[in-house]
């Protein structure tokens, strides 16, 4: 949501420091290199064969499906590099309950893929894809960022610019059919990922000068992408927009929607028409994706953490309905709202833990069959709040912690094609529980923080405070 970290972790590239006599003249003849006419940029590290089949795929299913469940999102740092001891813990433990995982193809944790045009360098992108070989999860690749040559930077493997706005700048329009054909490249060598989206966040697609969305530039985008991935495989499933959901304090008029609102508050009409005109104007789309958090743009929970969260259940709904009840995905969902430094940290596990098991329930509610949940993983520290697994620099890391479990049980209990059913709640618990069920499990979470007795499904029980509570039916 342009808040969630950019960092890639991937190798950097500085000049350092010169000493002595000669240092200007030595900047100057370097200045003069990299900026002669015709400079290709430094290829090292790279190879011409980035269509290569990389390692040993595993094999997907002979009809991929559009929904794949409930997972996470890789990112800057994860359990594909650390101590062995740790790494290999966290891998054993999501092999018991394999999940749906999002790797970018540039940033969070991935180096640039094609510092030169036609050289590539898919070292990071092959680590993170094994290791979701490794514990049996359905790989998911978002194409995003791009190359800085395919966005008026220069060229090279030396050169790759890792601020948060050259990172977040969208391939310049003379340069879609090359991103296009890079995303090609991509699903020609990882042959097992069979579901693709579309860039993030729309980052770098607005129209300053019109104040709005260019979704007429990421539609284009969109559209060469789809076709090029089509072309390698029919079968490959592809989605967009990957908008954030953003809503607006109830009272705000300006640019607020008048038809999706509710008391979490009001959507901002700009995404709504940006949808729109991305839904009006794809070349096809095998699953719709959004992002968002239950919070407003000013970071209000309203009418509470747990009642924002019913925000999801109405754009769920609002999204299916434009497209016409095209599988849906949230690439990404925020309840807790962050810093200034994007950390999350003001809220005690339990009740983190408990809000997000709020905010899945709201999405299942409103037919969102799969999302991802964004890894705020750490390389280092004793503590993680929010984090899936304790930090796998050493030997006694990567031990997983509460919100993996409630994920890993929330994609084992409730999977794409789930039938939900009504069970009973006691009037006076009402207001105090959130509940999902099927035909064998049901979740209940207990949105205070005290310790209630409370009776769904015709049962009596006693809950901790913020405790989510699994039962079987």
């Amino acid at each position: 949501m342009g808040r969630h970290g950019w960092n890639s972790g991937a190798r950097r590239w500085r000049f350092t420091a010169l000493l002595g006599v000669g240092v200007a003249a030595l900047a100057l003849v370097l200045t003069l290199i990299n900026t002669l006419p015709g400079d290709a940029g430094s290829e090292a590290g790279t190879t011409r064969d980035g269509d290569k089949v990389h390692g040993t795929p595993a094999v997907p299913p002979s009809e991929p499906r559009p929904e794949v469940g409930w997972g996470f999102t890789h990112t800057q740092f994860s359990a594909d590099e650390g101590s062995g001891a740790a790494t290999k813990r966290v891998e054993k433990r999501l092999g018991e309950q394999p999940l749906p995982q999002i790797q970018h193809i540039m940033g969070w944790g991935a180096d640039n893929p094609e510092p030169v045009k036609g050289r590539y360098d898919f070292e990071d992108m092959d680590r993170r894809i094994d290791f979701v070989r490794e514990t049996g999860g359905t790989p998911v690749v978002t194409l995003c960022c791009a190359p800085d040559w395919m966005k008026g930077g220069k060229p090279g493997s030396d050169k790759t610019d890792w601020s948060q706005a050259a990172l977040e700048t969208a391939p310049d329009r003379a340069h879609y059919k090359d991103y296009a054909a890079l995303a090609a490249t991509v699903a020609k060598r990882y042959p097992d990922v069979r579901h693709f989206i579309v860039w993030n966040e729309f980052k770098g697609f607005w129209n300053d000068d019109e104040a709005r969305w260019d979704y007429e530039g990421y539609t284009e985008l969109y559209n060469l992408v789809y076709k090029a991935l089509k072309k390698v495989d029919k079968d490959i499933e592809v989605g967009g927009p990957y908008l954030v959901m953003d809503s607006l304090d109830p009272r705000q008029k300006e640019n607020a929607s008048t038809t999706l609102k509710g008391s979490w508050g009001t959507m901002d009409q700009r995404i709504l028409d940006a949808f729109d005109y991305w839904n009006k104007n794809k070349a096809g789309a095998d699953f719709v994706v959004v992002d968002g958090s239950s919070y407003t743009k000013d970071d209000d929970l309203l009418p509470d953490e747990f009642g924002a969260t019913d925000k999801f259940t109405a754009v769920s709904r609002w999204v299916r309905e434009q497209t016409g009840d095209l599988p849906l995905w949230w690439a990404e969902y925020y309840v807790e709202p962050a810093d200034g430094e994007d950390i999350r940290d003001g809220w005690s596990e339990p009740h983190r833990v408990a809000v997000q098991a709020s905010g899945l329930i709201a999405m299942a509610r409103g037919g969102t069959t799969s999302a991802f949940y964004w890894n705020p993983e750490t390389e280092k520290g004793a503590t993680c709040p929010g984090c899936l697994w304790t930090p796998t620099d050493r030997a006694g890391g990567g031990k997983a912690l509460s919100m993996l479990d409630l994920i890993s049980r929330f994609d084992k209990e409730f999977p794409p094609g789930t039938k939900y059913e009504q069970v009973s709640v006691a009037a006076d618990d009402k207001p105090n529980v959130r509940v999902l069920a099927d035909d064998k499990a049901l979740l209940v979470v207990n949105t205070l923080d005290r310790e209630i007795s409370a009776k769904v499904d015709g049962k009596r029980f006693e809950m901790g405070a913020y405790e989510v509570k699994w039962l079987r039916r």
